[in-house]
């Protein structure tokens, strides 16, 4: 099913569609899809095939299973990207914590600029809420070499944990990402360690001398009065 975008989706993003289905190999523990309560293992949802993706949209392919996990089988995906090149005419947001996969699978993709590769990269350092997700400089590297390879790529910093403030711009540099969205943590079951509001403004100074930044209304929960 195309599901129209609601709620702290992207702004730029008009849908989502998922053909993986089921408890995420990451196990984040601030994921959002633990609002809904202890998920089944993950599948492919073969009906997902039989969807009319359209045309002028903009989708997130897998915004609630990570399809690039290395649980994930490749069958699923070649399934899940030959029906997307059945509809040239939408973008598509390709986004995992474990980019490279994506760049090893790259073979799979036709060129077009119709298709973003993007990864989170939610601070420079590791905390244990990340739960088996690769760390930030793993996910940096290798969006990079996605980048190299004259890939579209974006950088999402959600949901922002404290940082080193240059570490963390080496980090999102090496992506060289059209943009960058910053957003803050919506599962308030799970407490993350934040930067402060007069840290956070520095950060959104720095990374708007090197690329566009798109920031989250959730945000303003941490930035207070800072503008």
């Amino acid at each position: 099913m195309l599901n129209p975008t609601k709620g702290n989706m992207y702004s730029f993003v008009t849908h989502t569609w998922n053909t993986a289905k089921g408890r995420c190999h990451h196990n984040c523990h601030y994921c959002y899809m633990k609002r809904w309560g202890k998920q089944k293992p993950v599948r492919f949802d073969e009906k997902e095939l039989k969807t009319d993706l359209g045309e002028g949209n903009f989708i997130f392919v897998g915004s609630s299973c990570d399809m690039w996990a290395n649980a994930i089988p490749e069958e699923w995906i070649l399934k899940t990207i030959d029906h997307i090149d059945k509809y040239p005419y939408n973008k598509y947001l390709f986004q995992s914590k474990n980019p490279k996969r994506m760049f090893k699978e790259r073979w799979m993709f036709r060129p077009t600029p119709n298709y973003i590769f993007g990864t989170t990269i939610e601070t420079n350092r590791f905390y244990p809420q990340m739960g088996k997700a690769p760390e930030p400089f793993n996910r940096a590297l290798n969006i990079a070499h996605m980048s190299n390879k004259y890939f579209r790529t974006m950088v999402t910093i959600e949901p922002i944990m404290d940082f080193d403030l240059k570490d963390l711009i080496f980090l999102v540099t090496m992506c060289n990402p059209e943009w960058v969205n910053i957003g803050a943590n919506t599962n308030h079951k799970v407490k993350l360690c934040e930067p402060e509001p007069e840290k956070l403004q520095e950060l959104i100074f720095e990374l708007k001398k090197i690329t566009k930044v798109k920031i989250k209304k959730n945000l303003n929960r941490l930035r207070n009065s800072v503008k």
